[in-house]
Parts: C-alpha cells; sequence; structure tokens
C-alpha cells in the first residue's frame, strides 16, 4: 500500500483547496461575528438562531448536494479526455438545478412554522425562530445555480475568484450586522430579523460576483452557453441525480441527526440548545476547512477514476487525509489551550464559559474521525460509490437518535453525554468507510493493474 506523501497531489489538491478554504474560512469569521452580535443580545436569541439555522442549511444542503453526482461525472469525464460530454452534462445542470431553490423558497417564507413546531421549539424563542427564517429564505432563490456554478469551478479547477466573493460577502454581512441588529445610522435595532436580512444582502452580493465571473471568463472549458442550456435535454440530469440522490439523502441523514439532537437538547433546556449552537459553530470553522480539502479530493479522485490511475485515487485520499488530521490536530491544540477565551467570545454567561474546556476538548477530539469521514467519504464517492456513504449515514443517524434517546429520556442526562455520543458515532462510521475505501480499492485493482502518476 503506497502511503508516502506525494508533492504532486499535494499541491493539485491545495490548488483547488486552498481558494474554496479561504472563502469558507472567511464566511465562518463572518459567521462567528454574526453569532457574538446574536449572543450579547442573549442566550435565547442564539437559541432561536440554532434552532431556525439548522433546518434551513439542512434543506439547502440537499441542492449542493444533489449536485455532487455532476462533479462525480464530470470529473470522470474529464479525466477520460470527453470533454463534450461534460459540458453536455454542465448545461443540463444549469437548466434543471433550480426549481428546488424557488420551492424551498416558498416554503420557508410562508409556513417555517411548521417546521418548527416538529421540532419543539420552544414557545418563549419560535417567534424569533420564525422571524429569521422568513428574512433569511430569499438565499434559496439563487441556491440552484450557485450549486451549479460551484460544481463547474471546482472541476475546471478555477476557485481563485471564491475568495474575492467570500471577501465581499463577509465584509458586507459584519457591517450590516452592526447596523441593523443594532441599530446603528439612522437604522431601527431588528434583533434577530436584523442578523437575517444582513446575511440574505450579502449573500447575493456574493452571487452577483461570482455571476459576473462566469459570464465573463474564458478559462471555463466546461462552461455551457447559453444556446446550449436551452437546448439540453432532462437525461443528463437525471444521471447526476442518480449518483446525487445518495450524496443528498447522506447529507439529509446527518442533518436529521443534528435536528433530532437539538429535539433532545431543547428538551434538556433552552440553555443546551444554545450552549449546542455555540459549541458546534466553533467547530464548524475546522470542519469547513477540512470540507474544502474534501471538495479537492472529490474532483481528483473522479479525475483519476475516469483515467484510470486507481493508485492516484489512493494517494489523492492519503494526502488529503494527512492535510485535514493537520488542521484538527491544531484546532485541538487551540481548543485545549485558551478554551475559555473561545467561549468567551459567544456569552457571558459564566456557567458556560466555566465548562468551556470540557466542552472544546471534547469536539476536539470529534474532529479527528469526522475529518477522516469527509475525506475517506469523498474518495468512496470519487470511485463513484456513493451509496456506501448513505447507508453507514443512516446507520450513524439511527445511532444518535437511539442512543440520545435513551441519554435524555431514560437516563436524564445532560448535555456532555449528548456531545460524547457525537464523538462515538463519527469514530464508528469512520472505521466502516475506512474498510470500504480499502475494499474498493482492492477490488479495482484486480481489473485495473495499479500505477502512480509523477
Amino acid at each position: 500500500m503506497k502511503t508516502q506523501l506525494n508533492q504532486n497531489y499535494i499541491k493539485r489538491i491545495l490548488t483547488i483547496a486552498i481558494p474554496i478554504m479561504l472563502s469558507s474560512l472567511i464566511s465562518q469569521l463572518q459567521m462567528m461575528i454574526d453569532r457574538i452580535f446574536i449572543g450579547r443580545l442573549s442566550l435565547e436569541s442564539m437559541s432561536a438562531v440554532g434552532n431556525a439555522t439548522t433546518p434551513m442549511w439542512t434543506t439547502m444542503d440537499i441542492i449542493f448536494s444533489l449536485t455532487t453526482g455532476a462533479t462525480i461525472l464530470v470529473s470522470q469525464a474529464y479525466g477520460a479526455g470527453e470533454n463534450e460530454k461534460a459540458q453536455k452534462i454542465m448545461a443540463s445542470l444549469f437548466k434543471y438545478n433550480n426549481v428546488s431553490g424557488v420551492v424551498l423558497f416558498l416554503f420557508w417564507f410562508l409556513c417555517p412554522q411548521v417546521a418548527f413546531r416538529m421540532m419543539r421549539v420552544d414557545e418563549s424563542i419560535i417567534g424569533m425562530s420564525i422571524d429569521y427564517a422568513k428574512y433569511f429564505a430569499p438565499i434559496f432563490i439563487l441556491t440552484g445555480i450557485g450549486a451549479s456554478v460551484n460544481c463547474l469551478l471546482q472541476v475546471c479547477q478555477k476557485t481563485k475568484i471564491m475568495v474575492w466573493y467570500g471577501v465581499v460577502r463577509s465584509l458586507a454581512n459584519v457591517l450590516l450586522d452592526y447596523i441593523m441588529i443594532f441599530g446603528h445610522f439612522g437604522c431601527p435595532a431588528m434583533g434577530v430579523k436584523g442578523a437575517a436580512l444582513a446575511t440574505t444582502i450579502a449573500e447575493l452580493l456574493g452571487d452577483v460576483i461570482i455571476l459576473v465571473y462566469v459570464l465573463q471568463s474564458k478559462e471555463l472549458p466546461f462552461k455551457p452557453t447559453m444556446q446550449q442550456i436551452m437546448a439540453s435535454t432532462f437525461r443528463p440530469y437525471l444521471e447526476t441525480i442518480k449518483l446525487g440522490i445518495p450524496s443528498a439523502g447522506e447529507n439529509f441523514a446527518w442533518n436529521m441527526g443534528n435536528l433530532y439532537l437539538i429535539v433532545m437538547l431543547n428538551q434538556i433546556s433552552v440553555e443546551a440548545a444554545g450552549i449546542h449552537s455555540i459549541i458546534f459553530g466553533v467547530e464548524l470553522i475546522a470542519v469547513v476547512l477540512v470540507g474544502s480539502i474534501g471538495n479537492a479530493t472529490l474532483t481528483l479522485a473522479g479525475y483519476e477514476t475516469g483515467s484510470k490511475n486507481i493508485g492516484g485515487v489512493w494517494s489523492v485520499v492519503w494526502n488529503s487525509a494527512l492535510l485535514s488530521w493537520g488542521i484538527s490536530l491544531l484546532n485541538l491544540l487551540l481548543f485545549i489551550a485558551i478554551p475559555s477565551q473561545i467561549l468567551g467570545l459567544f456569552t457571558t454567561d459564566e456557567t458556560v464559559i466555566g465548562a468551556a474546556g470540557l466542552y472544546l476538548l471534547i469536539v476536539g477530539l470529534d474532529l479527528f474521525p469526522k475529518s477522516g469521514n469527509i475525506i475517506f467519504g469523498s474518495g468512496i464517492k470519487g470511485y463513484g460509490e456513493p451509496g456506501w456513504m448513505l447507508k453507514t449515514q443512516l446507520f450513524g443517524t439511527a445511532f444518535v437518535v437511539i442512543g440520545s434517546t435513551i441519554l435524555v429520556m431514560v437516563f436524564h442526562m445532560g448535555i456532555i453525554q449528548i456531545f460524547c455520543l457525537v464523538v462515538a458515532d463519527e469514530t464508528v462510521r469512520f472505521v466502516l468507510n475506512n474498510w470500504k475505501l480499502q475494499k474498493i480499492r482492492k477490488d479495482a485493482l484486480r481489473v485495473i493493474p495499479e500505477k502512480i502518476k509523477p
């Protein structure tokens, strides 16, 4: 088994991942500032936003997950030298990937209370959650085309524009947060509604940057023309959906597990849900960095699969894993060194700050198996087998649902035990995903001799 560092693959991974990483980091820092502002209002406001954003991002993630199938197919076509096929897939994706966004906009704008009541959001904060959802809902209108553009940029390895997208979006959001949440420069203090509206306006400004670049760029070999988009048939999109549905199901199941955790935390207390929102908001910064490497892993694994370079797929995965575990280690050290200072940014609650060390130690340890699942899962999908990740995630969701129910409803345990349950889930699934990736590789090598490209 070849597990050595490969400078060529490291460079190719980072070429794709770093711009996405910087954009995501900028966006996460902006979201962190957003949470700091909201946390200054009250812990109840933080809980209301956490209850609102979790299901909304879950539904938005479905569209991006369905687009994973297109990323796999276009990458494999690119690796096989079938550029015309790749362009046809992109044309169909742009045409048919937008209906879901409009449907989701209508749901979250007109009847968000349906979701929140199913989640058993406390009556004391459900009004704030509904307000946030209504002001955030317009973002869904451009989600379909945004997912298509992300696929195009990632496969063409032209992701540098994402940095400018992140800068514009984040600076606008922070400024608008300051103005709209607290009421400055003549704007009324809108609280939670202001936070949602600021995010919506900033997101639309960032989308304009991306769309202008795509329309003007001549460096995107698979960019379809408007004529090709209008003339495209549904069949290529259907093929992407077949591969995308398992990924969408996987992410949906993962998010459903998180939603259920919030339901259980709401049973403990409103404060418990707020703490969850803070802690996993901190962890999310590391997760999006690893996710950027996962995006590169998926693209390059698909490319190497298309070019029948099985050894190259494993090298991509292994080098990506080492980069991701390095990020996890740095985060764990930071969480151990200054836990109180980190949580002190988000809340003035002395009880929460006092328990900061234990909370952050648990999620810091959680990053290692979680990073492994992201990277190894991307490798499995790049091979063209996303169905396996759906199976392991369904197992994980069942594990979390059953486990959290027993811990909270039977043994009346608290938030620490819930956090430990999440670590156990990620660890078990990483073991399963590692075994599957090794099996796929061995099976493939029986048919295609291994080779490593220089």
